[in-house]
């Protein structure tokens, strides 16, 4: 084993345009949360309880897509979804449609822990929340102004916005009148700049978990379930490795991104960054996203198709990286 280590990611796909301010406080954020879980690891923390506890921090932060700051259904409200995954055992848990629970990352921990089922949702997913005693807040804690903008401008285009950061100057491009090249599921959009958050840890026994939340698309349909809660395509967690993905949902589900990966470094022997290459270059089709990803050997590894991700890793050595480009 080579000892710990850990990725963090806060959504794949960036405005090029993104104002260095944002982009400071976006590296910032990282770097708390790489930190967050760097002290976890040195207290002998395991894997699955780190990869919580640092998702936990990302949701209650405004800055990402995920949590408070989630992005507005095409009704103006907030559904959540996130996904957790212990690569010891293969236990997972994931959840979606919540629009009262804190820290989303958490039920799904304790739907694995504490129920026989793997996935719940909506308001199965709400009531099991309260019979766990987790903390409930009103709708209105998860929405921001930036949201409300972002919603309005969506509406204006008609269109669905990945990212609800970009600044609401600038953007005539956005117009439904307009034909952008970018598609998804063969639908033309306006704006690609997905924002979801993730976790990948490997601990110092070499076991591996990854959690993934998010708040999904802006101006989405009601009910819309990405790939963030699916175990295999947003998350996943075995003995080889760990991963999480962000970008493009319904490229994500249809590559079964997360899983590929482990995958070829099963069945193709491939190392972890050969691994995630391969699957940025073969599984996308025309689809667009980013992941990140750790070994049971200490290794992390990311990559992305996209024009840029958030993203920071270190690892027990020393190392240490956070980055947007």
């Amino acid at each position: 084993m080579g000892g710990w280590a850990i990725a963090v990611h806060g959504g794949a796909g960036v405005d090029p345009n993104l104002p260095a301010e944002r982009q400071k406080q976006a590296k910032e954020l990282l770097t708390r949360c790489l930190n967050i879980g760097i002290s976890a690891l040195r207290s002998s923390l395991p894997a699955i309880d780190v990869v919580e506890l640092v998702v936990r921090e990302l949701e209650s932060d405004p800055l990402f897509n995920s949590g408070r700051g989630s992005a507005l259904t095409a009704n103006g409200t907030v559904e959540m979804e996130a996904s957790i995954m212990d690569g010891d055992g293969r236990r997972c848990g994931a959840v979606s449609g919540l629009s009262t629970v804190k820290n989303p990352i958490s039920l799904a921990r304790l739907i694995m822990d504490k129920s026989p089922h793997s996935y719940l949702g909506f308001s199965g997913a709400e009531e099991f929340a309260k019979q766990q005693g987790v903390e409930m807040v009103d709708n209105e804690y998860f929405i921001t102004e930036d949201n409300v903008g972002m919603l309005k401008l969506a509406k204006e285009a008609n269109t669905i916005l990945f990212d609800y950061r970009i600044p609401l100057t600038g953007l005539d491009s956005c117009a439904s009148s307009v034909e952008s090249p970018i598609r998804m599921n063969g639908l033309p959009i306006s704006v690609y700049a997905p924002e979801t958050v993730g976790c990948v840890v490997v601990d110092g026994q070499g076991r591996c978990a990854a959690a993934t939340s998010t708040g999904g698309l802006m101006n989405k349909m009601t009910g819309r379930i990405g790939d963030s809660p699916l175990i295999g395509a947003g998350t996943y967690a075995g003995e080889l490795c760990g991963v999480s993905c962000t970008g493009e949902g319904e490229a994500i589900i249809r590559g079964t991104l997360a899983r590929d990966v482990a995958a070829v470094m099963e069945y193709k022997e491939l190392g972890l960054q050969e691994a995630v290459d391969f699957v940025i270059k073969k599984r996308l089709d025309n689809g667009f996203a980013g992941l990140i990803a750790v070994s049971n050997k200490g290794e992390v590894a990311y990559g992305f198709n996209c024009n840029g991700m958030f993203r920071g890793c270190a690892t027990e050595d020393g190392f240490m990286d956070v980055g947007i480009w």
